[in-house]
């Protein structure tokens, strides 16, 4: 791998981790309203 490779790897993995940090909770969230309404 080039060095060039890397710093595109590793800014597309910086963007991933970045949307990966806004999604987790969200879906959390999306689970929990799920799972209170199945409760009712």
């Amino acid at each position: 791998m080039t060095v060039h490779d890397m710093e595109k790897a590793q800014a597309t993995f910086g963007g991933f981790m970045a949307t990966l940090k806004w999604a987790v909770p969200i879906i959390a969230v999306i689970v929990f309203i799920i799972l209170a309404l199945i409760a009712d």
